[in-house]
């Protein structure tokens, strides 16, 4: 029993001691946010280039995956997340993409029918080793604006107001997500309190109002004087 009783104290203190160490030492302990799950690919996916904007989608997969700026983006229970591969090294993002909202929702249904909004939709497969050759030249030179507007016949772009109202229309809808609503932590306010200094008791107070100034007499005047002096002669 001694025995135990001596290994458990000594446990103890190295556990004491060993906090205080890795506090002085500067290691941070951070609750860290979950990763999405691994998309486990045959091959490096093939993509297609969303109408309208330089957005490249992965279209065989129920996960959204984008490609955006030399980056993939990846959207997973209500967080975004972005990496330099398709499959691995994601990274937390704590905003939404500025991308997004340009990206129409229903995109998917297109691309299974190949038609957007009426018109034909000739879209282009693009092999992965030569979108990460060509994507930043293509933005640089307007490519599928030149090359035949995104494969979409009789193509006709959206005036820009139309397009600011989409974005909007998209960003609401966006919020309303209930996997983007259930990332929401209610923020609760502490009650303000007053600082002490300035907090008056009531007695204090009551002792206040009831000591008034001592009221100086005024000098009187000539007349006055001279009234009181007829007063006395007589």
């Amino acid at each position: 029993m001694k025995k135990l009783f001596f290994g458990t104290l000594l446990l103890a203190l190295v556990i004491v001691v060993s906090i205080p160490t890795m506090a002085k030492a500067g290691v941070d302990v951070n609750v860290s946010i979950g990763l999405p799950p691994p998309i486990v690919f045959a091959s490096p996916p093939e993509v297609i280039v969303l109408p309208d904007t330089y957005v490249y989608a992965v279209p065989e997969i129920d996960v959204d995956l984008f490609f955006w700026n030399g980056l993939w983006w990846r959207f997973w229970e209500g967080r975004w997340y972005r990496s330099h591969y398709y499959n691995r090294g994601w990274g937390y993002y704590n905003r939404v993409p500025s991308f997004y909202f340009d990206v129409d929702p229903g995109w998917r249904g297109y691309y299974r029918e190949r038609n957007w909004y009426g018109h034909q939709w000739n879209y282009e497969r693009i092999p992965h080793e030569r979108l990460h050759s060509n994507w930043k030249n293509w933005n640089t030179n307007r490519y599928w604006e030149r090359r035949g507007t995104w494969g979409v016949q009789g193509y006709q772009p959206r005036p820009q107001k139309q397009r600011q109202e989409l974005r909007q229309q998209r960003e609401q809808q966006y919020q309303q997500r209930p996997e983007v609503q259930k990332q929401r932590q209610p923020q609760v306010q502490q009650p303000r309190q007053q600082p002490k200094g300035k907090v008056q008791q009531p007695q204090r107070q009551e002792q206040q109002r009831e000591v008034q100034q001592p009221q100086h007499s005024q000098p009187r005047g000539k007349p006055e004087r001279e009234k009181d002096e007829k007063q006395d002669r007589r």
